[in-house]
């Protein structure tokens, strides 16, 4: 069902209206183990772990800030905390990896990390938006710290210099513990002193195209963190049982197959990650390691549950996303200790009812298997605060589900309910409650028991109205309701005081209650698809609204009220019914976006200039008479659209355009243009131009100065030669001139889209105009009569001395005929003519003067050029 796929949604890019989900009691209240990590300590202290993105958009691997230089007592009880912090992070970074996960899967798209953390707020244990910005920002300085050697001659960061060798010098001359060697090409530590290697405690050699583990890995004696990530190992030597003090290792994204034998000895060894590897099967010897508490087995090719997992005692986190497993093993009751467990995108049909045994099970994530039924056993689950089930086949939730008393976020997305258990109401804990893309039929009257919710998500069922008695859930501030079959405006939830957000896209409201009004504190408005014939006049009530949809009604006009709301900034009107330009939009002093694409809009009023923060503006298929040239004011302006594929053509751009400064994208594709202003270049921000579908059969001069253009598609217009200086172009990425009449460079060179193999056709093609140009020029010279050399230079345009015509001059007539071609040549380049401008110019030139002979030699050299090589 569209606009409700599984919790994501597809909407107009828009510019959010405050980080959603950030409710500072909660935030408070769930990040405190975080803090402890990295709030409120000294910047000397150990800082626990961050995550790093890797090429899938994952944060799946660690590394450390390093610690002052205290005493050694000091350093031995921060050795110890650390161990414990890096544990605690890593946890909040495998609870953002499997959200990141999801996704990346649900074809979303991609988020920061500053939005992603925003998203999962209300429900997220340990994953504090405040702390991942902080950390990220650190990090950030501490990567442009150039060599790397930091003030507390602890650590050493060396990522991305290009080295080929481990830097052994470094060790010898300073205290290094840690050492942070990413994005170089080291293969082997050959050379470094075993002495300096005792020091190092982390290791971080991520993306160095590693294709096995060095033997000489087992000197490291005291190292307790190894990060490995990113590289194309295959094999772990033996010699890695050595490492007795290791208490993280990380494998993450390598081609292992089989499970490294030397790990059996770890004794020590806390965290464990081998994801997005090839593994299909863990040996029985993995039980050696009692003291593991985290391990991560994601996106490999298990297609089993492991039992030897099932005797990891101390284990608290696994996680095994993304394999084939079918069914999980009766000994999984074995795990007491575990508290989180993710087995997202498996095979599962069925739980074993053995796992409703864990009672410390905080976290369950079973996202995209194919389970049908929960046992009522998950009463036993008195600990767990989030439950995702979303992907699934489920057709109900067993009611004793309401015993799971601590619950705080319940995803149910994408399965086949009609309706929610009935004492759901006794969640009181419960936080955020997402039941999208399912057949539920009506929400009860009892959701007004949930005094804690503070998000509803039931996008894509097929609710007609909403009780009124969810007015006394007075923590909600987010509501999704899109794509239901709700005919009237639900008044209850104008009574909330802390909704923000409101989406009821793709619904049958027709009117707006006079109650909207009271809903001061809205700061998001969707209505996108509805059955609205007016702007209603309650909306300009929301003086604090900063993004309201109304696309896809029936709308003709906008009240002049509208200008109470000072605060918008991004106004959606497309697909309805306005014949005029809604004027009254042009008070909205703060509006950064504007859509009124697919209207039935003849011109543009000049007060559009008032807009003087507008950024984005679609004003696409309408019925335009000619470019409204009082966009050309709009200073501010950063993305246009005004392609026409349902609307009337445009036939010419204004010169105007080029006021536009700040332009980055321009989209005037599917229009009848047929050519491109001479002065194009002057918009020099031009990132994006989308030309499409037109007319254009020549770029001027001036096109070449867009150096900052990366996207350029002029497919289907009338091109039939390319500039050569196209290569100045350099920033360009895509390119697309398919369905073009070319001949310079051949469609088939142009097919492949890449911008090198064009410029390299079109310097060679130049090189050989040139030399065939010059043997014209000689064919002239030595075939001409003074005559004619008179009338041609007459022709050309060219300035020619007496002593040049003259037949009593030192120098001969064809070298006198030959400078004066050199003469024009030069200037018309200077015109920026083309060499084979440059060549049908003269042709007709010759033409004209009746030089039929020499018209003759060149046919005949044109004929045999494909013969001639230069």
């Amino acid at each position: 069902m569209q606009g409700a796929q599984c919790g994501t949604r597809s909407r107009v890019s828009r510019i959010r209206p405050g980080a959603e989900g950030l409710e500072p009691e909660f935030i408070k209240e769930t990040s405190n183990l975080l803090e402890e990590v990295c709030v409120g300590k000294s910047s000397n202290q150990i800082c626990g772990t961050y995550p790093r993105n890797d090429k899938f958009g994952m944060y799946d691997d660690t590394s450390t800030l390093s610690p002052g230089n205290k005493s050694k007592k000091d350093e031995e009880q921060r050795s110890k905390k650390h161990d414990e912090q890096t544990l605690q992070f890593f946890e909040t970074i495998t609870i953002y990896d499997s959200l990141q996960s999801k996704s990346d899967i649900s074809q979303s798209s991609p988020l920061s990390i500053t939005e992603m953390a925003a998203e999962y707020q209300p429900f997220i244990g340990f994953l504090s938006h405040e702390t991942l910005e902080t950390t990220s920002s650190q990090l950030s300085e501490e990567n442009q710290k150039g060599l790397g050697l930091e003030s507390d001659n602890f650590t050493v960061n060396l990522k991305a210099k290009g080295l080929q060798e481990f830097p052994k010098d470094i060790l010898k001359s300073k205290s290094v513990k840690y050492l942070y060697l990413d994005g170089n090409q080291i293969k082997n530590f050959k050379g470094a002193d075993s002495g300096d290697l005792l020091g190092l405690e982390i290791l971080s050699l991520q993306e160095n195209g590693l294709l096995s583990l060095p033997p000489e890995i087992q000197l490291f004696h005291n190292l307790r963190i190894l990060n490995v990530s990113h590289n194309q190992i295959s094999h772990i030597p033996k010699e890695i049982s050595q490492l007795g003090n290791i208490r993280q290792l990380f494998l993450n994204n390598n081609c292992i197959e089989n499970f490294p034998s030397g790990l059996k000895s770890l004794g020590n060894l806390e965290i464990l990650s081998l994801a997005k590897n090839k593994l299909r099967h863990i040996p029985d010897t993995l039980s050696g390691l009692k003291n593991l508490k985290v391990l991560n087995l994601e996106y490999n090719q298990l297609t089993i549950f492991p039992k030897v997992l099932c005797f990891l005692p101390k284990l608290i986190s696994l996680i095994l996303t993304g394999n084939l497993i079918s069914s999980l093993p009766k000994e999984i009751r074995e795990l007491k200790n575990l508290e989180k467990l993710l087995l997202d995108h498996n095979k599962l049909t069925f739980l074993a009812v053995e796992i409703f045994q864990l009672l410390k099970m905080k976290e369950l994530q079973l996202t995209g298997n194919k389970l049908e039924v929960i046992s009522h056993k998950i009463e036993n689950f008195k600990e767990l605060r989030i439950l995702i089930l979303d992907k699934n086949l489920l057709k109900e939730v067993p009611e004793k589900i309401s015993h799971c008393v601590m619950l705080e976020y319940l995803s149910l997305s994408c399965n086949k309910l009609m309706e929610l258990p009935k004492n759901i109401y006794k969640l009181k804990n419960l936080r955020k409650l997402r039941v999208n893309t399912n057949n539920i039929v009506r929400i009860p009257e009892d959701i007004s028991h949930l005094n804690n919710i503070i998000s509803l998500e039931f996008s894509g069922n097929i609710i007609t109205d909403i009780p009124i008695e969810v007015k006394n859930c007075k923590k909600i501030t987010k509501v999704e309701l899109s794509y239901n079959k709700i005919m009237y405006f639900p008044v209850g939830l104008c009574a909330l005081d802390s909704l923000y957000y409101l989406n009821f896209n793709g619904n049958y409201i027709s009117e707006i209650p006079v109650d909207i009004s009271f809903s001061k504190q809205l700061l998001n408005l969707e209505l996108n698809k509805n059955k609205l014939l007016i702007f209603s006049e309650h909306l300009c009530s929301l003086t604090n609204l900063e993004y309201l949809d109304l696309g896809k009604n029936q709308i003709r006009k906008i009240p002049p009220s509208i200008s109470n709301m000072v605060s918008l900034q991004v106004l959606i009107l497309c697909c309805n019914k306005f014949e005029v330009f809604p004027i009254e939009v042009c008070t909205l002093e703060n509006l950064q976006v504007l859509d009124l694409s697919i209207n039935q809009i003849q011109n543009v009023p000049s007060d559009i200039c008032n807009l003087k923060r507008i950024q984005k503006l679609n004003i696409s298929s309408n019925q335009f008479m000619y470019f409204p040239i009082e966009l050309c004011r709009l200073q501010s302006l950063e993305e246009l659209n005004i392609s026409q594929i349902n609307g009337r053509k445009l036939t010419r751009l204004p010169e105007e355009l080029s006021n536009l400064t700040q332009l980055k994208r321009l989209d005037i594709s599917d229009n009848a243009i047929r050519e491109i202003p001479r002065n194009i270049g002057e918009l020099r921000s031009l990132v994006s131009l989308n030309a499409y579908n037109n007319q254009i059969s020549y770029l001027p001069p001036s096109f070449l100065c867009l150096n900052d253009l990366q996207q350029l598609n002029l497919s289907g217009n009338n091109l039939t030669a390319l500039p050569i200086g196209i290569h100045n172009l350099f920033s360009l990425k895509e390119i697309n001139f398919d369905d073009n009449p070319l001949l310079r460079p051949p469609m088939e060179i142009c097919k492949g889209k890449q911008l090198y193999t064009i410029v390299h056709y079109l310097q060679r093609a130049d090189q050989r105009d040139e030399k065939i140009l010059e043997k014209i020029l000689i064919i002239v010279a030595n075939n001409i009569t003074i005559t004619n050399f008179k009338y041609l230079c007459q022709k050309l345009n060219l300035a020619i001395s007496e002593t040049d015509m003259s037949t009593k001059s030192p120098v001969s007539l064809s070298e006198r005929v030959l400078q004066a071609l050199h003469k024009w040549k030069t200037e018309s380049i200077n015109l920026s003519l083309t060499t084979a401008a440059l060549r049908d110019q003269l042709t007709r030139a010759l033409t004209m003067i009746g030089a039929y002979e020499i018209m003759d030699k060149i046919t005949a050299l044109k004929l045999f050029t494909c013969a001639i090589k230069f």
